[in-house]
């Protein structure tokens, strides 16, 4: 696979001095956006999975905070978001034609992984989508020794008064013809530029929130709204095929904010109940951007990701 220079918001990215960022080309023909920051001397490589809406750039203060524990990091632009292709005509709605497409994306992340000579090991840091999309890799054998998760997508929270109406909207709007509509609930306008910061549902902490504000107004190219009554169909069948499934063995650490109003807790919960070898941690005062919460917050889970991945090398 051929890697072609891409462009890299340095700007408004709080990332270490080293980052690049590539084209790369999946199996199926879409053009995706591979970032990594390079450390010398790494003692591994985090292949962070990032979550729906997100981008490249929105991870350089956790590329950073790896870096400073001896890891290099490389992280992905989803196909349908970031600057990656989209698949929808209108560019601000979220779009997959089928959930395992993602795992096209995965495949040239890790052959670009090669390419670049990222050292192993290699560690898997999955956030919300990507924690779906990053349970299946797993599950089908990602050459990763280790696992983190944050505020995985494992189920979505849909108030259980509108489940049913979910599921049959999702399943039935594409029928007609409607696949690429907002389901009600969702709009086009990314979630940080129209919701105020007081009791907003991804972090109690007003800097990153205007972070995550400054990188979108700077570079409007990467924003993205809610997702189609496809995308929603496409989730809702893959949670529920990958809930079946036993879990990896694979040692694992899930953390979870104690106010998560996005996904699932239920599922989450489930799924480490029975994970050998895995364990689920509480986020106390967090939302569901765990790595984007308090100075306190990030602090503790970074020593817990770097005490699950290099204790894999120990062993």
């Amino acid at each position: 696979m051929q890697l072609e220079p891409a462009p890299l918001f340095t700007d408004v990215m709080p990332g270490p001095d080293s980052g690049q960022a590539h084209w790369a080309t999946t199996s199926d023909g879409k053009r995706i956006r591979v970032g990594s920051w390079p450390l010398d001397r790494a003692k591994g490589t985090v292949l962070l999975f990032p979550g729906r809406t997100e981008y490249i750039e929105k991870y350089g203060v956790t590329a950073s905070e790896l870096a400073a524990r001896g890891l290099a990091t490389m992280t992905i632009d989803w196909r349908g978001q970031g600057l990656a292709d989209r698949l929808a005509e209108d560019p601000l709605v979220g779009h997959v034609d089928a959930f395992q497409d993602y795992q096209k994306d995965v495949s040239a992340m890790m052959r670009a992984a090669r390419e670049l000579g990222l050292p192993r090991p290699y560690f898997l840091l999955a956030h919300s989508m990507g924690g779906c999309i990053g349970l299946r890799a797993v599950m089908e054998g990602l050459g990763v020794q280790a696992a983190a998760f944050t505020g995985p997508m494992w189920g979505i929270y849909i108030k259980p008064q509108l489940r049913f109406l979910a599921g049959v909207l999702a399943r039935n709007m594409p029928r007609i013809g409607r696949g690429l509509d907002l389901p009600p609930g969702t709009a086009r306008d990314p979630y940080v530029l129209s919701a105020p910061f007081e009791d907003n549902m991804l972090t109690p902490d007003q800097q990153m929130y205007d972070m995550m504000r400054d990188q979108l107004r700077a570079h409007p190219e990467l924003s993205l709204g809610g997702p189609t009554y496809v995308w929603l169909r496409e989730a809702l069948a893959e949670t529920q095929h990958l809930a079946g499934r036993a879990a990896p063995s694979l040692p694992a650490v899930t953390w979870l904010g104690n106010n998560e109003r996005i996904v699932n807790t239920a599922h989450v919960h489930a799924r480490m109940e029975n994970w050998k070898g895995g364990r689920l941690e509480m986020v106390e005062g967090a939302e569901h951007e765990v790595l984007m919460g308090t100075d306190d917050q990030r602090s503790a889970i970074m020593d817990g990701m770097e005490k699950l991945f290099l204790g894999t090398v120990t062993r």
